[in-house]
């Protein structure tokens, strides 16, 4: 019997651990590294164990560390979770060795299918359909696109499509450094490239008495750079035959490796309904909860009860009732190649509405740091029909309160809404093909009024009388106007807001703006003849306002432009915070550049982003070097297309 629990990850999944922990009378023990210091999930364990450092293979990736970890604290299991060392089979024998309860499958079982490849001739052998291998060194235009691959591991790392074979060896070598990164392993494959195909999957879980259930169908085909945003349960659209079969090869591959506990059994299916097998996930997926949402169940438990050597709870699963949905909230920037972004998280706040599921690892006042995903929360919403659990998903994303980095949340809002994800026409090129029209440029008239309340709520903050000022046949009276000025973010603009104190408080600073109401957190205001309610909230230098349909950030700016250091013309700033990994080869002041020509790659979060050269001439200043860690905006390098330039010698 568990008594102790000590989970070998960090942030939402060993919070969402911690729950079910606490409804089963299990001890936690959470492990940390120095950046996780003051981490939700450490606090919200009843232990908790450091991992001195801050990069994952200082820490969480130290298997040595973690048993050790265990051991200190009197656990007498390991869950790994996902990600990090969940799928290494090396952890899961040591956890084994030291004497400890491993909640995950057999060791030989994550042996198997650790290595995507070896995976794949197992599945062969079992009859399971699979797209056929490509050897690089012999591909040819005519296998164009190719998919590469890492062979252990999964989150979309390691993975690129190449589509030009001049760019498939240069490809090669970051998709084999970044899974190196990643997973302590660079072995990479290739194999064909399905467009419009669908990414549909099958949860497994197995106990040690012979007993499988195959818990339905999940579609995760709308992705960003291979990793997942909106994941539902069931997969629609699957007529029953394809869903017996892909039911009964997730058994198949679960019997083959003698496999417990739980995991998922991931397919391509292509647009005439054709399986293909991708991978096997030995482990708890990210978007397990619609699958608990439909069935009622919490897979975390049946984990720890198959753990203990308990069968599952009878042979067939319980039936499914109703849809669910998942979307992944990241701080990112979807409109700028998906940058993550990194700051305090000053406000988290998702409403409470039956059937919204809120699973995260922040709360507001955390910091989300540069180490590690940019993934803030998994928002869940269940409902008797797909119709109804979408549109309960996009209002619950709507209405919360996100302040702090920019985040994706009005691209899942308005995915949720497209009319290929209503109508149920999904393929993982969904974000390739529409990324544009769900990234629009804020409309001026809503930003400018989201302006005006920012202004309004601010001047009633510095009133005398504190409280609501409200305002029925208001008059101007004659006062000299009061000017505030706020640069909306991301995208820069500014905005000039004037405005003039009134006998009761303040007259509209604009044409066919009447002022209903206006206190330091909540400015009504009414154009049209409509009615807008804005809830304004103020951190330092920004303000954050929150309407019924949308939200906005600003930052105050002084009330006359200060002069401003100009950036030299052909600057290479850091996108992110981040480390930088590697240089073009070659690369040094006096080196000749060609236009997007990738000359630095940095490393944020796991993932590896290029800095590319904005112009065809000479590198006259290299700034940056393999270790080094740089801030947001860092000077990374100038180029310049005056050749005659003098050069800088490298800092």
């Amino acid at each position: 019997m568990i008594t102790t629990l000590l989970v070998a990850n960090r942030g939402e999944i060993a919070c969402r651990i911690f729950r079910t922990c606490r409804a089963l009378g299990i001890a936690t023990v959470a492990v940390y590294s120095d950046a996780d210091a003051d981490a939700l999930h450490v606090r919200e364990a009843d232990t908790a164990v450091r991992l001195p450092g801050a990069a994952p293979g200082d820490t969480y990736l130290r298997g040595d560390l973690v048993v050790a970890a265990a051991l200190a604290a009197g656990a007498d299991a390991v869950h790994p979770g996902y990600g990090f060392l969940s799928e290494n089979a090396g952890f899961a024998a040591a956890v084994r060795d030291a004497g400890l309860v491993w909640v995950g499958p057999p060791v030989r079982a994550i042996e198997l299918m650790a290595s995507k490849t070896r995976a794949k001739e197992l599945m062969a052998a079992a009859g399971v359909p699979l797209l056929a291998p490509v050897d690089p060194a012999a591909a040819r235009a005519q296998d164009l696109p190719l998919l590469l691959k890492a062979a252990s591991g999964g989150g979309g790392r390691g993975m690129r499509i190449v589509r030009e074979l001049d760019s498939l060896e240069s490809e090669l070598t970051a998709a084999a450094a970044e899974a190196l990164s990643a997973f302590g392993d660079g072995e990479v494959f290739a194999e064909p490239y399905v467009e419009r195909g669908r990414h549909v999957e099958v949860q497994i879980m197995a106990d040690a008495h012979d007993g499988v259930w195959a818990l339905g169908t999940r579609d995760c085909s709308l992705q960003r750079r291979h990793q997942k945003v909106i994941e539902e349960a069931p997969a629609p659209g699957l007529d029953d035959g394809l869903r017996d079969r892909l039911h009964d090869a997730a058994v198949a591959a679960a019997r083959a490796v003698g496999y417990r506990g739980a995991g998922t059994v991931e397919f391509l299916v292509t647009d005439d309904g054709r399986p293909y097998f991708l991978e096997m996930n030995t482990r708890l997926q990210v978007e397990h909860p619609v699958t608990e949402a439909v069935f009622g169940l919490d897979l975390v438990a049946l984990q720890l009860r198959t753990a203990e050597g308990e069968p599952l709870p009878s042979a067939a699963p319980p039936h499914p009732a109703g849809h669910a949905v998942e979307a992944r909230l990241y701080a990112e920037d979807p409109a700028r190649d998906w940058q993550p972004q990194t700051g305090a998280l000053l406000s988290l706040d998702v409403p409470d509405e039956p059937g919204v599921r809120l699973d995260t690892g922040y709360t507001g006042g955390d910091t989300i740091g540069v180490h590690y995903d940019p993934m803030i929360a998994k928002v869940i919403a269940h409902a008797p029909t797909r119709t109804e659990a979408v549109r309960l998903l996009a209002r619950a994303l709507e209405r919360a309160r996100v302040h702090g980095p920019v985040t994706n949340r009005d691209l899942l809002v308005r995915s949720l809404r497209h009319p290929d994800f209503v109508a149920a026409r999904l393929d993982t090129g969904f974000y390739e093909r529409h990324l544009k029209a769900l990234t629009p440029a804020p409309e001026e008239a809503a930003v400018r009024l989201a302006a005006i309340a920012a202004a309004l709520a601010e001047a009633a903050r510095n009133t005398a009388t504190p409280g609501v000022t409200r305002f029925g046949a208001w008059r101007n009276l004659p006062s000299q106007p009061r000017l505030r000025r706020y640069r909306s973010e991301p995208d820069g603009g500014e905005h000039e807001i004037t405005y003039r104190t009134t006998r009761d408080g303040f007259a509209a600073p604009a044409e066919g703006v009447r002022v209903v109401s206006a206190s330091p957190g909540r400015v009504t205001l009414e154009t049209d003849g409509v009615t807008r309610h804005f809830d304004v909230h103020g951190h330092d230098d920004r303000r954050y306002v929150d309407t019924a349909t949308g939200s906005y950030a600003f930052t105050a700016l002084p009330r006359f432009t200060d002069p401003a250091e100009r950036t030299e013309p052909g600057s290479l700033l850091a996108p992110m915070p981040g480390t930088v990994v590697r240089l073009a080869e070659g690369l040094a002041a006096g080196s000749a550049v060609e236009a997007g020509q990738p000359l630095i790659w940095l490393e944020a979060m796991k993932m590896e982003h290029r800095v590319l050269a904005p112009a065809t001439g000479t590198l006259t200043a290299l700034h940056a070097a393999p270790g080094l860690q740089v801030e947001v905006g860092a000077l990374l390098a100038v180029v310049t297309d005056d050749a005659s330039a003098p050069v800088e010698e490298t800092a």
